[in-house]
């Protein structure tokens, strides 16, 4: 599913998100871990004589990931995957740009094209999770275990979605494999991380989850759980175990200003990553369902332009042509409310959702449209390995009409089919919306536009009703999307 997400606040005033997986360490720089010395008497819930037993179980399932690259495909930045890697409107993407610095986000050639990341084996016969960055443009894979001894290793698969992969060691040996937790975890829940930090393998860490649904902007799928155990580079893709020593996440980021650990990890909930091996044992890849729409949050601007009573769901902006959603009767401009019987909250919910149900299958979507709503039935499609992209117009900009109440100045697109801004006035009501020239606005409060005369009526009915903001669907290049303009009648 194509998400344009309106931009998100920066809610973090300086600081990087790394993804963890680490490099071949030439030198170590010493330090000493900071960790809360345990008193006898632990909070309630903790195992009164710490976590030894625990750990004793589960350690010799968790594993080192050692990778040779090839050379062409390593990317050089040596704790992961590129910063260019985060969705464009993600907020954590600046403050990694500002922490590693631009000219990390070419490829180049590694020296040794070596790095290291952690695992965990899930079956006796050797099959291992780890995490899609960890493994990335690896020509070779060893796997070394908590005893000492090394295995080679396939990759079978991996999911650059969601960040994980599959790995089968090649080995005939029975290995002791560790299971994911059932039940979802709850915020509070204790937590211990195995893994293998800075290649200093089989380390222990202790926390608790300290948030649920953690968006990062690094995929469409993003659903963390937020963890205060201590985690570093090279833990990319290790476990985080609750005190059954069942695996209730995958860590794979961290949020720093340092690029150590500050408190603030992320994992891969067991649920969706046990769904993602699933279907990578089954053939390498994920299915995922599809709708196949552009959708973007509503805001509370859009809202109240639609009549919306609160700013929930995601309005189309654009229907994929001869997708499900077209073959369903959705239309741009359609708020979706409701899929399968259950509320839709935002775009990434509505993501979410959709990509969790098995293609094929019928569903009811529900939609607001010119403030009523209405329950369609539609089968929901096969995710695209490649999306497909949305023609253009090509408009190009001419000298146009002034619509001297928004500041705007606009001119009939080439096609006909709606206005292109030529010219956008400093400090405007068209400038606060996000207008700029090039755009081609396509309708305004619902209706098509072929000339600055449509758009001045349009908006001048709006304000004569009894909304103060129109709703216009605004092409910018191939991707289309809602803004509000509130027209100065001052």
């Amino acid at each position: 599913m194509n998400i344009a997400t309106s931009t998100k606040k920066t809610i973090f005033a300086s600081a990087a998100v790394l993804l963890l997986a680490t490099a071949s360490i030439g030198a170590i720089e010493r330090f000493v871990p900071t960790q809360p010395a345990h008193a006898e008497v632990l909070p309630n819930g903790a195992p009164s004589a710490g976590f030894a037993d625990l750990v004793e179980r589960v350690m010799p399932s968790v594993i080192s990931v050692e990778v040779e690259f090839q050379p062409a495909t390593f990317d050089g930045d040596d704790h992961g995957p590129l910063a260019g890697e985060f969705m464009p409107n993600s907020p954590f993407r600046h403050f990694f740009e500002q922490f590693r610095g631009n000219k990390q986000f070419s490829p180049r050639r590694a020296p040794r094209g070596r790095g290291q990341g952690s695992g965990f084996i899930i079956s006796e016969d050797g099959f291992a999770v780890t995490n899609n960055h960890v493994v990335k443009g690896a020509a070779r894979v060893q796997i070394k275990m908590n005893d000492g001894k090394s295995y080679k290793a396939d990759v079978i698969g991996t999911d650059p979605k969601t960040d994980l992969a599959l790995l089968k060691i090649k080995s005939d040996t029975k290995f002791k494999a560790v299971k994911f937790a059932a039940g979802p975890a709850r915020v509070g829940d204790w937590v211990v991380a195995v893994g293998n930090p800075f290649g200093l393998g089989g380390t222990v860490t202790t926390g608790v989850i300290s948030a649920k649904g953690r968006n990062i902007g690094s995929g469409p799928y993003d659903d963390y759980l937020q963890i205060d155990a201590s985690i570093n580079r090279g833990n990319s893709g290790g476990p985080a175990f609750n005190l059954n020593g069942e695996v209730i996440g995958v860590n794979t980021a961290i949020f720093s200003p340092s690029g150590g650990s500050v408190g603030i990890g992320f994992a891969i909930p067991a649920g969706l990553t046990q769904s993602v091996v699933e279907d990578l044992k089954d053939d390498g890849a994920v299915t995922r369902g599809w709708l196949g729409v552009q959708i973007q949050a509503v805001t509370e601007d859009i809202a109240e332009s639609l009549g919306l009573s609160e700013p929930k769901g995601a309005i189309v902006a654009e229907v994929t042509e001869g997708s499900p959603a077209e073959g369903g009767g959705i239309k741009t401009g359609d708020t979706i409310v409701k899929l399968d019987g259950k509320d839709v909250y935002n775009p990434r919910d509505l993501a979410l959702k959709v990509s969790k149900i098995k293609p094929g299958s019928s569903t009811e979507v529900v939609v607001v449209r010119r403030g009523k709503e209405r329950a369609l039935e539609l089968k929901i499609g096969t995710m695209p390995g490649t999306v497909a992209k949305l023609a253009s117009k090509g408009a190009q900009p001419a000298a146009g009409d002034l619509l001297e109440d928004t500041g705007l100045r606009v001119a009939p697109a080439e096609d006909g089919d709606g206005v292109v801004v030529t010219r956008v006035e400093r400090g405007s009501p068209a400038a606060e919306a996000g207008l700029k020239r090039g755009d081609v606005i396509v309708e305004a409060a619902g209706q098509p536009l072929e000339n600055a005369s449509d758009l001045e009526t349009a908006l001048h009915d709006v304000v004569k009703g009894d909304r103060s903001r129109a709703l216009l669907l605004v092409k910018s290049g191939s991707r289309q999307r809602f803004v509000t303009l509130t027209p100065d009648r001052s």
